[in-house]
């Protein structure tokens, strides 16, 4: 530096000094200049003042030599204690040279800054508040110094600061949030402990409400939150607990909606992330919870959002035990959410309630969306999805319901989902087909496929949920419609080739169901038929199920109608069999049974020979109805044509499971009627019919032995019984023409019989093509 300059009103011996390498001589320098400074402001001489300031600066803290750097820091902070409660009127030319010196790459010239500024602050106190932010941005700085001496300097400089705001109510939080905003997502250890501790200290401050800012800064709150120190961590669970403590004291001035979207981002991290990012999707999901409890209808904009965060959780185990009972609460309290109401609102308030415009977001919301975007990729979020209210007004709530059946289709066909997962997302399309089924019942035609897929689930208790859905479709008011062609929508491979059919025409005893019952039956016995291990397995279970869920005898009319003109003759052999074990042995069909005993009504009469067409696909389950129905004069007929069928293997293991049939509680009323020999003849050659048709085996024995206890007839006439002739008390029904029942049992043999043959041809001749 050039000391002949002139530096007036300092004196050579100062300047000389404040140059000098030696602290004790800047040292003494500063002293002389507060002396002088004072002095100046005796005399209330301000120019004088600011020239002294200036040269201190420009001269000095702003030199190219070090110590001359050195020696500007210390004569601004000796100008700052002269100057005492005036040094506020100086202050933004105090403190900026002193900030650009904590830019240099001599530790010891930032620490003597650091010193400097402390000695300015200390001073003013109050008055710094205005230039709060360049402190601040300084602070952050020096917080991450990798000297020791800078960063306890700064230390104590924060501190004093923190004081200040503490003991001030003139802090201005609208400034410094940006500020603060920008700051919070540093990847610096130092700086993420130093912006959390100013954090806790605003929040600590009554006259800042910082609840108001909240959310600006949570997404970077929940960044810290997965910090590699243990200590920052826990300093942030700290400052993210108060701020939920004020948020339950005073939910009616908090921004649900603003933070929505940003803890919807943070419940969800990927099943190999750190343990750190468990603790952020734990921390988040509790909000999550609190949120959906506190703000009630406000979050529903957001429900898709929400449960994409939270399903996936709920198919944690016990290692993340925590989290998935926030998560199953969360599902709960938001399901509690959606009411019939929801279904009400059409699309003209629809129109009304959403803001004016294109549907585009307002600046605020773009911006903080835009603020998330970027936080998500610097966490390599890249794969979370993200969810836009349509609207964000909290006069104007509306359930996103496309966006939440967009949510549940894409886990139900996900096959990585979990078990649970799978059955809350059938939870879910179950509440909503109750709560809102008019608007639910415009995406059933897309959900519809999936539905019938997830009947070949491994658990019994997704399939019972399932079939809870698919009963609840089938069986709505709100699934009425007079439109012909309801399938022509689906695949036809996923449909049953039903020639000269429509499938809207109804079977006249389902009255109660709507237009999808008769596709759902359709397309469930042509799952059965592309899948026999399913049919072999749960068709039972599922049958069962859906009878105690439906009315039984829509489902046997239903499906008795479809297998009549089923070309599989196979299969609907098999299914014939499948549906009269489900008949006769399920404690579901009980109703329905007895229904069937007593053939008095129109509608019993009508519903067995809806059974005994499609029955005729197998001969033994045709007895065996006949048996039920107490038509022992027809299963006589039937069996006298059993002669002109092939008797197979499987025909015998058949008539084998209808005598262990006969011999079951089932046909306890049967087994008493050979009682009454007179009156039940054809019962009696009905058995011995079926004892013909045995080999010598076990079922031979058994039935032998139940027709050596039929009582001669003579020892069991009383005195009051007529003398009538002998008369089946089935041939005065009315209601049936047994003799048309009889012709249809030929021909549908007869077609049993010419596939029978054609199979055996292909089978003889291999090459040859039919």
């Amino acid at each position: 530096m050039n000391t002949e300059k002139d530096f007036s009103p300092l004196t050579p011996n100062i300047v000389r000094a404040l140059n000098d390498k030696l602290y004790e001589k800047r040292k003494v320098a500063a002293l002389e200049i507060e002396k002088l400074v004072r002095e100046f402001v005796a005399q209330n001489n301000s120019a004088q003042i600011r020239h002294v300031i200036q040269i201190l600066a420009t001269e000095f803290a702003l030199s190219q030599h070090p110590h001359s750097r050195k020696g500007g820091l210390i004569g601004l902070a000796a100008c700052s204690i002269a100057l005492g409660k005036d040094s506020g009127l100086y202050l933004k030319e105090l403190i900026d040279p002193v900030l650009t010196c904590f830019n240099d790459s001599d530790s010891r010239l930032r620490y003597y800054a650091c010193e400097a500024l402390y000695n300015i602050v200390k001073v003013a106190r109050g008055a710094v508040l205005p230039h709060f932010n360049v402190l601040f941005d300084g602070l952050s700085k020096l917080a991450a110094d990798p000297d020791p001496n800078v960063k306890s300097g700064s230390e104590l400089l924060d501190r004093l600061l923190k004081d200040i705001v503490t003991e001030s109510n003139k802090f201005d939080l609208v400034a410094f949030v940006p500020l603060l905003r920008e700051r919070i997502y540093s990847n610096n250890q130092y700086a993420r402990q130093f912006i959390i501790s100013w954090i806790h200290v605003l929040e600590s401050v009554p006259d800042i409400n910082l609840l108001d800012y909240l959310p600006e800064i949570l997404d970077g709150l929940f960044q810290i939150l997965g910090d590699s120190s243990k200590e920052i961590r826990r300093m942030c669970e700290l400052v993210l607990g108060e701020f939920l403590k004020e948020i339950k004291k005073n939910p009616s001035s908090v921004k649900f909606a603003e933070m929505a979207n940003i803890l919807v981002i943070h419940c969800q991290v990927s099943d190999e992330s750190k343990s750190t990012n468990d603790l952020i999707q734990l921390t988040s999901m509790t909000w999550m919870r609190e949120f959906i409890q506190l703000a009630g209808r406000v979050v529903l904009p957001y429900s898709s959002g929400i449960l994409t965060a939270v399903l996936p959780c709920l198919s944690y185990d016990d290692r993340k035990k925590s989290t998935k009972e926030a998560a199953s609460a969360c599902n709960h309290s938001l399901m509690k959410l959606v009411t019939p109401e929801d279904d009400e609102e059409d699309e003209e308030s629809q129109t009304k309630s959403s803001p004016p415009g294109d549907g585009t977001p307002s600046k605020k919301e773009g911006d903080l969306n835009d603020s998330l975007n970027e936080s998500q990729e610097s966490v390599g979020f890249s794969n979370i999805s993200f969810f836009t209210p349509a609207s964000s007004e909290r006069s104007a709530v509306t359930l996103d319901l496309d966006g939440i059946v967009q949510v549940l289709d894409r886990h139900l066909h996900d096959s990585s989902t979990g078990m649970m997962t799978r059955i809350a997302v059938l939870k879910w399309l179950y509440h909503l087909y109750i709560k809102t089924p008019r608007k639910m019942f415009k995406h059933t035609d897309s959900l519809f496929p999936m539905l019938l897929k997830t009947l070949s689930d491994e658990s019994d208790e997704v399939i019972l949920k399932d079939l809870e859905v698919l009963a609840e479709i089938a069986s709505s008011p709100a699934g009425q419609t007079d439109t012909f062609g309801l399938c022509d929508n689906l695949d036809s491979k996923t449909e049953l080739h039903i020639p000269g059919s429509k499938v809207t025409d109804l079977s006249p005893s389902t009255p109660s169901m709507n237009s999808y019952f008769y596709k759902f039956m359709i397309n469930l016995l042509k799952r059965f038929s592309l899948e026999r291990k399913l049919l072999e397995m749960r068709g039972a279970f599922i049958i069962r199920q859906l009878c105690l869920l439906l009315h039984a005898e829509n489902i046997f009319h239903s499906m008795a109608d479809i297998l009549l003109k089923e070309e599989d003759l196979k299969f609907a052999s098999t299914m014939v069999q499948t549906l009269n074990t489900i008949l006769l042995t399920s404690a579901e069909l009980f109703q329905l049974r007895n229904q069937l005993k007593d053939l008095r009504t129109q509608e019993s009469c009508a519903l067995f020979c809806c059974l005994y067409r499609s029955w005729c696909h197998n001969p033994v389950a045709t007895v065996s109805l006949c048996f039920l129905t107490q038509n022992y004069r027809h299963a006589y007929d039937l069996i006298q044509k059993f002669g002109d069928l092939e008797v197979t293997v499987d025909f015998l293991m058949e008539v084998d499971k209808l005598v262990q049939l006969i011999e079951s509680p089932i046909f306890t009323y049967l087994r008493l009627q050979l009682l009454d020999v007179e009156h039940n003849p054809y019962l009696i050659k009905a058995l011995y019919g079926l004892l013909m048709l045995l080999p010598q085996s076990q079922a031979f024995q058994l039935l032998s032995h139940r027709l050596s206890c039929v009582p001669n007839p003579e020892l069991m006439r009383t005195v009051e019984d007529p003398k009538a002739p002998v008369k089946d008390k089935r041939l005065a029904q009315p209601h049936i023409d047994y003799c048309e029942l009889l012709q249809h049992f030929d021909r549908v043999q007869s077609k049993h019989l010419e596939v029978r043959h054609q199979r055996a041809g292909r089978s003889e001749h291999p090459d040859r093509k039919l």
